[in-house]
């Protein structure tokens, strides 16, 4: 979602960095670079002002004109600026009870994700150990009723449902007995959503809270929607008290304003974010960890955490192993690469690395998968001796995988020499040693 801004941020810190030295002049230009790219990214515009007066106070002190590298410390600035205007609190952690369940109301416009997010969230406390229990409150659409209930069944969470002529409140709050029985840990609430704002929907929401007495408010909220999310975010936290928000569709190509001005501007932490259509694509939100990959620094954290609940802990050691011996295979390549696929889209890992998002995304739309399978497809063809010894693999050996395969030898070639390449690099890293032109294998 940041790449253009990432992009014109980096060029902006590329100038910086060419002129040693820096005057106020130089600072001036370089906010007026930086407010563009902010502007153009759909960021509201009291928040780019205040964002840019911040940044250039602290860039005018000594720290910035007296030090030998100051386009480091401003884009260390920038940085940190970044993270307070996203929020520096970790607004992730949800409310707890002392007598549970506690209980969670899920708002927003229809349209949002709403009751895909509210399924999200619970696989997302199952998996953290906890019991939820799902209550589709939404009576004025029986299909989000329906959706959810599928839903439910797919992620073995229990779904309260009544009939739709009884009002939002009643289900509501017949639910809570049943969470009782149940001993969940938490009562997440579908409530109903409207194209646009009304004093219906506002009253019946009140109504629910009422009922219920929720320890959240959670206002769910499509990022594409750019500076509507963010009147959309002001209004519904001053009837109901929003408690946090859960912004949707951060995996598109919007130009990502809201993320930067719907806390800023609403008050309201951002607790999660929903980065795709499946129930998994669903993170915690780190403020820290976004204003890294706006700036083009990667999000290593979130990468580590992913590999950790995908990766075979004992595999992993195994492998750790083989690469210090240079033992390292095309069959162990080929585990690997199964591995990281099954991790999340090759786009979204490549944002987390740094450098490697930038020549990821030079890439055409969906070639980093096509990639994968091609090289996948090509490992498959080989025979097991081949796979742990490719040096015996000779040119009649490379015709017959490139058509067992349904690619050219040319590709055979292309990857047994960057197999070859790869296996150098795990030998130098071995040894302590990194070579200097390491990004010119990646083309960068």
């Amino acid at each position: 979602m940041f790449e253009v801004l990432s992009e014109k941020l980096g060029n902006v810190f590329r100038l910086l960095g060419n002129r040693g030295k820096l005057t106020e002049k130089d600072i001036d230009e370089a906010l007026r670079q930086v407010r563009l790219a902010l502007l153009e990214a759909d960021v509201n515009f009291k928040v780019v002002k205040d964002f840019t007066i911040r940044v250039k106070e602290r860039s005018l002190g000594k720290e910035v004109m007296q030090s030998l590298t100051p386009a480091q410390q401003i884009i260390k600035i920038v940085n940190e600026e970044l993270i307070a205007t996203l929020g520096e609190e970790e607004p992730s952690k949800l409310s707890v009870s002392p007598q549970p369940p506690a209980v969670i109301i899920m708002v927003g416009l229809q349209g949002s994700g709403k009751t895909t997010t509210a399924a999200k969230l619970a696989y997302h406390l199952k998996h953290s150990g906890q019991t939820p229990l799902l209550v589709a409150a939404d009576n004025r659409r029986p299909a989000a009723i329906e959706q959810l209930v599928t839903l439910g069944k797919q992620l073995e969470v229990e779904v309260y449902r009544e009939d739709p002529k009884v009002s939002s409140k009643d289900i509501a709050s017949h639910a809570m007995s049943r969470a009782k029985k149940m001993g969940a840990t938490h009562v997440i609430i579908d409530t109903a959503g409207r194209l646009h704002i009304d004093e219906e929907m506002m009253a019946e929401l009140v109504r629910v809270k009422k009922a219920v007495n929720p320890h959240e408010v959670i206002l769910v909220v499509d990022a594409m929607t750019g500076q509507d999310a963010v009147r959309v975010a002001e209004e519904f936290h001053a009837r109901v008290d929003v408690t946090g928000l859960i912004l949707t569709k951060m995996d598109g190509d919007a130009r990502g304003g809201a993320a930067l001005s719907i806390r800023w501007v609403s008050g309201v932490p951002i607790k999660f974010i929903g980065i795709g259509e499946k129930v998994d694509a669903f993170e915690p939100f780190h403020p820290d960890r976004l204003a890294s990959r706006i700036l083009g620094m990667g999000d290593v954290l979130t990468f580590i955490e992913k590999a950790e609940k995908t990766l075979d802990e004992e595999k992993a050691l195994e492998l750790q192993k083989k690469v210090k011996t240079a033992t390292f295979n095309l069959e162990d390549f080929l585990e690997q690469l199964r591995a990281i696929r099954k991790m999340g889209p090759i786009t979204q890992l490549a944002d987390m690395l740094p450098g490697i998002g930038k020549i990821a995304s030079r890439l055409p739309d969906g070639a980093q998968e096509e990639q994968l399978k091609k090289v996948e497809a090509i490992v498959l063809s080989m025979t097991p001796e081949e796979r742990q010894n490719p040096g015996i693999i000779g040119g009649s050996r490379r015709r017959r995988i490139a058509n067992g395969s349904g690619t050219r030898t040319s590709d055979v070639n292309q990857l047994l020499s960057q197999f070859q390449q790869m296996q150098k690099l795990m030998k130098m890293g071995a040894r302590g040693k990194v070579p200097r032109n390491i990004m010119n294998m990646f083309g960068g």
